[in-house]
């Protein structure tokens, strides 16, 4: 990784020493590690059946939460998401493969103002590049895009002998396919217990061991990440989050407004400030996070975010943090996507709403293209009528979905239509018409819009 020059942390002098070390301790190391289309459930820290050994661990020397989301199921809002504390039509960033508004910051900005060396390894998805002017490295394996950890001890031995904080973030390629990383046969795909949501087919079985070994392998690097902090001797100093990012790319998680592909695992170690073991299930999103690193190393926040930090969460002095997180899903753009399928979501402690905006439409993405999703047709066409109810749930939406989220974590029952919960679900609407107005997002409209915010298409217009 390229350090910045020397002008660079002079010039953000005054904000360092007047911000980061007046109390005689050593300046707050910010650590983000980032999995790939994973559900968090998957995890053997979150009760799935992935192994995750080094998740367990940190969880047990840190903060779990239950309830994180993300505004986006799919890599590229996500990320931009995450790093602009912004949420993506605010930053203009709501399709796949997208980029933001010129003018847009990010975390690169605001850290490197506050004297930080700011650097990203592994995959990136994020565009413009002035708008996150990162270090950057990264290793390709197997045509994955992985962290650089060469690259990473250079940067944190570099920052611990200079005394300068870093914020690194790590972006593993991992569980995104091709599921080709780990072991598989540490799985033993007969006896995998499948989500309720799946249809059974040896297709699925056959793929299931081998993003379960992924997720294994995503593990071993948030070990490595780990293993670096205790070896250089930063680990007190050092706030760590790791993320699971969206949910799997099978269907019903990852493209979707279902809890499953808006959720994602949280694992927050903070030594000294997080009791170990503790466990949140407090609302929380991923715009608040960038907010949670600065106002950690008492670095004062930009105007306009729509995220706020949750510090006192993380030390215990309040238990909730939102009332409310929103989600947005465009297939313009995106792999086998449907033309235009704008879906827009909003979700309390219990309840998920989901307006989808084009329900007359028959809803498509890359899941619905590959072997497993053929073999779930198959039997869907041949008389399995489970296999027939999952497939037209999925490709055939009402305009409205109202869900349980707590009776019903995978969303299989839409009470919508249920008189009982109409009042909840007037009330879901109206925080998501609200947030709606506040990102001048004006659904169909926005929608149709979105091949401008395409990054091949950023000269064309």
């Amino acid at each position: 990784m390229t350090k910045p020059t020397l002008s660079t942390f002079l010039a953000a002098g005054g904000i360092l020493m007047s911000g980061l070390i007046t109390n005689g301790e050593a300046p707050l190391n910010l650590l983000l590690i980032i999995a790939d289309d994973c559900t968090f459930t998957d995890t053997e820290v979150y009760g799935g059946q992935a192994k995750t050994p080094n998740m367990v661990k940190l969880a047990s020397e840190g903060m779990k939460f239950n309830k994180c989301f993300q505004s986006a199921p799919m890599c590229s809002p996500t990320r931009h998401s995450l790093y602009t504390s912004l949420y993506p039509i605010k930053s203009g960033a709501w399709p796949n493969h997208t980029y933001v508004y010129d003018g847009v910051k990010s975390v690169a900005h605001y850290l490197s103002k506050a004297g930080y060396r700011v650097a990203l390894s592994g995959k990136t998805h994020i565009n413009p590049p002035e708008a996150f002017p990162f270090e950057y490295s990264k290793v390709k394996e197997n045509r994955s895009t992985n962290p650089d950890f060469q690259a990473v001890e250079e940067l944190m031995s570099e920052c611990r002998q200079s005394e300068t904080p870093f914020g690194l973030i790590l972006c593993s390629n991992e569980p995104h396919g091709p599921w080709n990383q780990g072991d598989p046969s540490a799985y033993d795909a007969k006896n995998l217990k499948l989500p309720p949501i799946y249809i059974d087919t040896p297709e699925l079985r056959e793929a299931f061991p081998k993003y379960l070994a992924e997720i294994t392998y995503f593990d071993s690097q948030v070990g490595k990440a780990m293993d670096l902090l205790d070896r250089l001797g930063i680990r007190d100093n050092t706030l760590v989050v790791v993320l699971t990012e969206q949910g799997n790319s099978l269907p019903f998680a990852k493209w979707t407004c279902f809890d499953k592909g808006l959720a994602s695992g949280m694992i927050i170690r903070w030594p000294g400030r997080i009791n170990p073991g503790s466990i949140s299930n407090a609302l929380v999103e991923y715009v608040d996070i960038i907010p949670t690193f600065m106002a950690a190393a008492g670095i004062d926040l930009p105007n306009g975010l729509d995220g706020k930090p949750f510090t006192n969460v993380l030390q215990e002095t309040q238990s909730s943090h939102k009332d409310y997180v929103f989600g947005l899903q465009t297939t313009r753009g995106i792999i086998n996507g449907s033309d235009q399928f704008g879906i827009r979501s909003v979700r309390d402690t219990r309840y998920r709403y989901i307006l989808n905006l084009n329900s007359d439409t028959k809803f498509t993405n890359a899941a619905t293209r590959g072997a497993i999703w053929k073999s779930w047709t198959t039997l869907a066409e041949t008389g399995s009528t489970h296999a027939k109810n999952l497939v037209n749930k999925y490709q055939h939406r009402p305009t409205v979905e109202l869900y349980d989220c707590i009776k019903d974590p995978w969303n299989l029952k839409n009470l919508a239509n249920d008189p009982t919960h109409t009042e909840t679900k007037n009330r879901l609407r109206h925080e998501l018409d609200a947030w709606m107005k506040s990102q001048g997002d004006q659904g169909a409209a926005t929608e149709l819009a979105a091949s401008k915010r395409l990054w091949k298409n950023r000269n064309k217009q």
